[in-house]
Formats: structure tokens, C-alpha cells, sequence
């Protein structure tokens, strides 16, 4: 029997989408994401970091510097008490890519690489999982990746995404959701 995971999207959802993010000091947590992690964790989610970095991609800053951004991320979540069991990333831009990340990938959402890659390394049901985005992509992505429910945090993108969704205006709405549903299932 397989575990769910709570997918998370980082530019947005994690943290405030301010543009191409490479600086500890330029991120500022999204209100509710501790609170958020904590719940999914009691309720036997995993927690998997998806997110796409089209600023490797485009020379705006390299891997590396993507990697050292995340290690100080993960230290702070850890001060909170919360670890994350994956974070992956998706490099590539098929159009505005530079080299080798020109090119499209099975990550780069709105693929489902990441989701199913997660599925392979943590023996992650995706049918019972949920997804946590803020653009279309990442709706796309659930559903690409045959998710049990996505949410898009209103913020970034104004459109209207296709397939079903939950658009919340807080993540304390997911969190509220989560336990909601934790509850109707163990009835």
C-alpha cells in the first residue's frame, strides 16, 4: 500500500513569487505554508517540493546556486519542525532556454515527470494525492499526473485553468480541506 503526498509548487505557494528567485533575503514566506506543512504531516501526507526553475534555464542563475537557495530553505522549514521528503526541479525552457536546457521535459510542468518520479522514489499513490500550485501549469499538472485534487492559490495568475480545481484564497483553505477529507475518509 502506497502514501499519499501533499505537492507543493515553491515560487507562489512556499514562498511569495517575486520573479526569478536566487537571494535568501528576497524570499518571504507565504502565510499559512508552516501551518499548512505541519497538518499534512499529522495526516500521513508526504510533502514533495515540484517546481519549475526556468531561470536555470534562461542563465539567470545556475544549479547551484538553485541547490544553495533550497538547502537554507529546508533549514528553515526544519526550524519549524517540518521536513520535506522530495524536492524536485525542473531546469528546462523549450523556447527560452540557454544550452542544455533548451529543450522540453517530461518535468517541466505541466508535465507530470516530478510527480511520477516522487511516485517511484517514495512509493507515492498520485491518485490519492493533492497539489498546491499558484498557475495553470500546476493544475495541469494534477491532472497530468491523475491526482486526487488540485488547489491554485489565487495571486499570480488570474486565468481560468481547464479540468477541475479548487481555487482558495489561503492556504489555511487546503489545510482546512485536508483535514475535512482526512475526517470523511476515516468515517
Amino acid at each position: 500500500m502506497g502514501e499519499r503526498a501533499l505537492f507543493l509548487d515553491r515560487d507562489g505557494v512556499i514562498n511569495r513569487e517575486v520573479g526569478y528567485i536566487v537571494r535568501r533575503e528576497d524570499v518571504e514566506f507565504v502565510d499559512g505554508i508552516f501551518s499548512l506543512c505541519k497538518t499534512a504531516k499529522k495526516l500521513g501526507y508526504r510533502l514533495v517540493i515540484a517546481t519549475n526553475q526556468a531561470g536555470i534555464a534562461r542563465g539567470f542563475y545556475t544549479e547551484a546556486d538553485y541547490h544553495a537557495l533550497m538547502t537554507w530553505m529546508r533549514e528553515e522549514f526544519r526550524r519549524e519542525g517540518i521536513v520535506f521528503d522530495g524536492v524536485y526541479h525542473s531546469p528546462y525552457h523549450p523556447e527560452h532556454g540557454v544550452g542544455k536546457y533548451k529543450r522540453e521535459h517530461e518535468d517541466r510542468k505541466p508535465g507530470a515527470g516530478m510527480l511520477r518520479r516522487a511516485a517511484h522514489d517514495l512509493g507515492i499513490v498520485l491518485a490519492d494525492s493533492v497539489m498546491v500550485g499558484d498557475r495553470c501549469t500546476d493544475v495541469a499538472t494534477a491532472h497530468a499526473g491523475g491526482l486526487r485534487q488540485a488547489f491554485l492559490l489565487r495571486g499570480t495568475e488570474d486565468a481560468v485553468c481547464g479540468g477541475t480545481y479548487t481555487t482558495v484564497d489561503s492556504l489555511s483553505e487546503v489545510e482546512a480541506w485536508l483535514v475535512k477529507s482526512s475526517q470523511i475518509g476515516a468515517a
